[in-house]
């Protein structure tokens, strides 16, 4: 059964019709082509699948799509404009080796954006690992993660695309 939505998504605006049971993860990835948003446990512990609905994290993997109807969502591919410098906290995470195989980055850099957002531009290192316990990671020891998200939120205090 297929239902109309319309969903603003990284500033654009979609009207389609989807099958009731996607999740939004798959309207992402499957219907408008945004593979940033990654899928590993499909039951929302991982993390890998955050992004803002209405500025909010939400786990597209839990989320139907219906649900997003009339809804924003921002992506990692939104957080930085086509061929503009990347977003402070992706510039952070490149620049502190906050990833290894990268299949939990945009996850922890939504949540990260999301975390600058309510805690503010200085983070402590306990604050920023309390607030990544819904993010897992399985190739690193967190530690260049927690120094990227650190050196992120400094970055967004100087820029207009926080």
């Amino acid at each position: 059964m297929k239902h109309a939505v319309t969903v603003t998504v990284n500033g654009a605006t979609h009207a389609l019709e989807v099958d009731v049971r996607s999740t939004l993860a798959e309207f992402l990835r499957e219907e408008l082509d945004l593979t940033g948003t990654h899928v590993g446990c499909e039951h929302g512990v991982c993390g890998a699948c955050t992004v803002l609905l209405d500025g909010a994290p939400v786990r597209a993997c839990l989320l139907l799509a219906v649900q997003a109807d009339g809804h924003e969502v921002r992506t990692i591919e939104g957080l930085a404009a086509d061929g503009a410098p990347l977003h402070p906290m992706q510039e952070a995470f490149r620049e502190h080796h906050g990833l290894q195989c990268g299949f939990c980055t945009p996850g922890m850099i939504m949540t990260a954006v999301d975390m600058v957002h309510r805690k503010g531009h200085d983070l402590s290192e306990q604050t920023i690992r309390e607030e990544l316990e819904g993010n897992l990671c399985r190739c690193t020891g967190y530690q260049n993660i927690v120094v990227s998200i650190a050196a992120g939120a400094r970055a967004m205090a100087k820029s207009d695309l926080a």
